[in-house]
């Protein structure tokens, strides 16, 4: 299949399942979209087991073996899906839990990815299918970060207070590039001798160039088009530099080997609170708001499409199916425990809101970002594993935390924590 035609069909899909989804199941549009292509591949496997010589499962997983995930989201959707996220995050909100913010998605990382590694490490030791520990922490720092694009669509269905909200975007939209970066070290130590081709300064330098340097860059180029947009007046040419700004910063990013994530999410913020503020004409402002929403929802519905379809290519890989499932209540241990220690230490200083930490730890979705990096794997006897972990993980989260989160929320009482219909 052409590009073109690769396009037209996952296009075609997304707004069929959403009009299934919105017209019958009526469900949040990312999760229902989810439910409906998981179905969809069961019916088309079941399909094919009947009537084999139509092979529609085979054309289906053939084109989508054609488009690397990982790539396609790391390198073009993710830049787009995290300034889309970070241009409606309320920046004093954000700057006000800071210190929260940034120490769950650094050390929050750090204790979630060691816990799930070596939770996971000591489950296939116990099961008799040993895995070494490198691989088993590489699994725990792709399945730790939270996905800003699960994360934030979550919140557009259920209310919470603008306090924890705060902290519940923001976490999710900073770990996802600090776990990148985990990820990256430890794969680089795994794919090495004996993990003796990276020192503790290489580590040092690789954390430093790329998260700060990612937060500077995305500040300077933040910068650039805001005083840009101050000059002059047009909506139409005003979007066009935020849409240019995402790609220049998020490429520059890749080549210096910084953080493209962290680069744009620090962009977005600056554009979308002082660059509205300064910068922006109400007819501006209301053009950009309305089309990063619309190129959030589209790059949403294909994303978690893609996530539906592809148990079509790893279906294969779920040969061990109660180990698989094992990784679920490992992941929810870990991410519980790298919430609760940040937040117990930081409870001595100020206060939090109650159900914090329930809240957080459920709340915290895995999605496609977790996908696009097991996917990223080398072709290593431990991949097929780590992979169908992933997918378990990911697909458990965004159905059953997803569809549960309001029930867990309605047991606080907030005030004004009412919910929106599903869209």
């Amino acid at each position: 299949m052409t590009l073109f035609e690769i396009v037209a069909l996952l296009l075609g899909l997304s707004a069929l399942f959403g009009y299934i989804n919105h017209r019958h199941l009526r469900l949040p549009h990312t999760i229902g979209l989810v439910v409906i292509a998981l179905a969809a591949s069961g019916v088309l496997v079941l399909f094919d087991l009947l009537l084999p010589r139509f092979g529609a499962a085979k054309l289906i997983t053939e084109t989508l073996v054609t488009i690397d995930f990982s790539d396609t989201l790391l390198d073009a959707m993710l830049s787009f899906l995290l300034f889309a996220g970070a241009v409606h995050v309320d920046f004093d909100q954000l700057l006000n839990r800071r210190w929260t913010i940034g120490i769950m998605a650094t050390v929050g990382v750090t204790i979630s990815t060691f816990a799930v590694g070596l939770g996971f490490w000591a489950l296939n030791y116990v099961a008799g299918t040993e895995i070494p520990l490198i691989w088993a922490l590489v699994f725990g720092a792709l399945i730790t970060p939270t996905d800003p694009v699960a994360v934030l669509g979550l919140l557009k269905t259920v209310k919470v207070p603008p306090q924890l909200e705060a902290k519940i975007a923001g976490e999710s939209l900073f770990n996802d590039g600090v776990g990148v970066v985990v990820f990256t070290v430890l794969l680089t130590i795994a794919a090495s001798t004996g993990g003796e081709a990276v020192g503790a300064i290489e580590i040092t330098e690789l954390f430093v160039v790329e998260v700060a340097g990612g937060a500077v860059l995305g500040m300077c180029g933040g910068y650039l088009a805001f005083r840009a947009m101050r000059q002059i007046d047009e909506h139409n040419i005003e979007v066009l530099i935020t849409l240019a700004l995402v790609c220049v910063t998020y490429a520059a990013a890749i080549r210096l080997h910084m953080s493209g994530p962290i680069a744009v999410v620090v962009a977005g913020l600056f554009i979308g609170n002082h660059g509205v503020k300064f910068a922006m004409s109400d007819k501006t402002r209301e053009h950009l708001f309305q089309f990063w929403s619309l190129t959030d929802e589209i790059l949403n519905s294909v994303l978690f499409l893609l996530i539906g379809l592809e148990v079509l290519v790893i279906g294969n890989e779920l040969f061990d199916f109660p180990l698989v499932m094992a990784a679920i209540p490992i992941a929810l241990a870990a991410r519980w425990i790298a919430v609760a220690i940040p937040i117990r230490l930081l409870a001595l200083r100020e206060k939090f809101e109650d159900g914090t930490i329930t809240i957080l730890t459920w709340g915290g979705l895995r999605g496609g970002i977790s996908v696009a990096l097991a996917l990223s794997l080398p072709a290593v006897t431990e991949k097929p594993l780590i992979l169908a972990a992933t997918y378990a993980v990911v697909v458990f989260s965004i159905i059953v935390q997803g569809l549960t989160m309001k029930r867990v929320v309605a047991r606080y009482d907030f005030q004004g924590a009412d919910y929106e219909a599903p869209a």
